[in-house]
Order: C-alpha cells, then structure tokens, then sequence
C-alpha cells in the first residue's frame, strides 16, 4: 500500500460527498494561529450555559463557515477539556467533532489526539480482485468537478485499452449536488450510453471541455430527438422531476435524488464523486492522470495486454470542464 498520502479532511474520497466538510475545515489552520493570539488573553469571562453556547456556535458555523445554500445543526453538546464538545451535522456525512470554548469566545473546528494522528492513509496500488477483461464502474455528478476531472483521467485509459479488453459503465450518485442542471445532464447521459454507447466517450470528452450538452449531441450526430424521448421515459420510470418537485424527498432536504442506480450505489457502498470500481472492487488513488490510472487499473487482469504498456498523458486534468 502507497503510505504518502496528505492529510486531508477528505481521506479517501476527494469528492463532493465531502464537499460540505471541507468547506467547514478549511479554516481550521487560519483559527490555530488566531487561537495562539487569543489564548493569551488573561481577563476572565463568563462561563455560558450550554443552550446559550449550543445557539452561538451553530450561528457561527452558519454564518461565516458554511457554502451557499447548505446549513449545520449541533446535534449534541457536553463538557470536555474544560471546553464545549458540540456533534456538528452538515448532512448525510457523520457528525463532525468540535469544540467551543465555554465563554464561546473561541472557536475549534477541529481536534486531534496526538498519540494517534498520522499524515498516512492507505490508497491502493493493486487490484486484487483479477479477471480477463475488466469491469470498471465510475460512479460520478455530471457537474462535479472532481468527478469530471476523474473522467477526463480515466477515460484515455478506456480508450487505450479498447472495448476487448474492458466492459465500461458510467453511473450516478444517488443525489445531485448541482441542482435541476446537473439531474438533466445526468438523464442525457445515461440516454446516450443506453442508446448511443459507441459515442458515449466522445461525447463526455466534449461535454466535459466544453460544458454544453447540445453542442455535444450534435458534434458526435447523436439524435436530440431520440435522446429527447428516452429522457422523457426515464424520467417518468424513476420520478426524477416528480421528486425534484418534492424537496420533502431530498437528501437532508438539501439534495434533490437520482436513484437510477441506486442498487448499486448500496451494494458498494458509494458516498461520494468520483468512487472508482475495478473489477467489483471499490479503488481508493490520489492519481487523477491517464498514464497512473492505466498502470493502476492494469494491474487486475490475469494477464496484462499489450495495451497496458502505451504511454499515457501523467499530467492532472484540471478540475470542472476545461481542458
């Protein structure tokens, strides 16, 4: 297992399942430094009654820490350390830990147990699970940026290796974080794949450069019309539109669903975009460059095919559309 990996709030999954969170810890150093000026303070203040610092804390993380249109709960708050140990919910992730200072002065977005931290998680450099042509499954949002930037990585690698050598499937999360625009793009591209999957590929390099999903239609000849209907139908089957009209049926009431795939959302147990599976197993790699991917994912064939020793672009793909 590859030991160097950053420290992150993300870990494994540097997706928009985690969007949230980062947002919330990003200032935790810019805090630590204002905390080692405030720490020196010598007058003493009043100590708050725990609704009092429940209400203050949840303000502020409110206020100045969350994105736009996303919202916090303290789902509990006790007495630790001589501070405020407040549960932070942002949703459909586990409760975040932090601290308030009982005065609620100061606040900790973060904490860590010396003894136990580590800069080193596990990613993967093997797949252990080995078959004669792979399957490989990239579950993504259509408007994350990190799940297009896997996308502009990975598909190099479909392409060299060839359909002989690879059964591809793209599929969806089963909530969207961008809104109407991202459900729609989500629908055409599964139509485009169910109906047109020789131009899938083609299709998703131009929609991920350029952003524009009837420029690209009609740059790889692909029906507006017959896409069209098969939105329509799909649509209807799994209530896409009907759900997004109900925001009681949203994830945390913030996410609108998209449950096309969701039984294979729950059987690998995908939680955020992008998450990569290599023959039925899910792949953890801070690579996000064709010529990693390929060394990668080369390593779950029984025997390696020729394909695998082509030399691929090792620079990273910007994140979002663009080159």
């Amino acid at each position: 297992m590859n030991q160097n990996k950053e420290a992150s709030p993300e870990l494994k999954r540097q997706g928009d399942a985690n969007e949230k969170k980062i947002v919330f810890i990003s200032i935790t150093v810019a805090v630590l430094i204002l905390l080692g000026l405030l720490l020196f303070k010598t007058k003493p203040t009043p100590k708050l009654g725990m609704e009092e610092a429940r209400e203050k804390a949840e303000n502020f993380i409110n206020d100045n820490l969350m994105a736009p249109g996303m919202s916090a709960t303290i789902s509990d708050i006790s007495e630790e350390y001589g501070l405020y140990k407040i549960m932070v919910d942002v949703g459909e992730m586990s409760p975040i830990e932090s601290y308030i200072s009982q005065d609620g002065s100061l606040f900790f977005p973060q904490s860590f147990e010396i003894e136990k931290f580590s800069n080193n998680f596990d990613y993967d450099d093997e797949v252990t699970n080995k078959q004669d042509i792979l399957d490989i499954e990239l579950f993504v949002m259509s408007h994350c940026p990190y799940g297009t930037q896997m996308e502009k990585a990975l598909l190099p690698v479909i392409e060299t290796l060839g359909a002989n050598n690879v059964n591809f499937e793209l599929k969806f999360n089963t909530y969207a974080m961008h809104d109407k625009v991202e459900l729609d793009e989500q629908l055409t591209q599964y139509c485009v794949q169910k109906d047109n999957k020789d131009k899938l590929i083609p299709y998703l390099n131009c929609f991920n450069l350029k952003g524009n999903s009837a420029l690209c239609l009609t740059e790889n000849k692909i029906s507006q019309a017959d896409i069209l209907n098969c939105v329509q139908a799909t649509d209807k089957e799994y209530g896409i539109t009907e759900k997004y009209n109900d925001q009681s049926t949203w994830l945390s009431g913030l996410y609108p669903m998209f449950p096309i795939h969701q039984a294979d959302n729950e059987k690998y147990g995908v939680q955020g975009s992008p998450t990569l599976i290599v023959n039925g197993q899910e792949i953890f790699t801070p690579d996000r460059n064709s010529q990693a991917l390929l060394d990668l994912v080369c390593t779950g064939f029984n025997t390696a095919p020729a394909e695998c020793q082509n030399e691929l672009p090792n620079n990273t793909p910007s994140l979002g559309f663009g080159e």
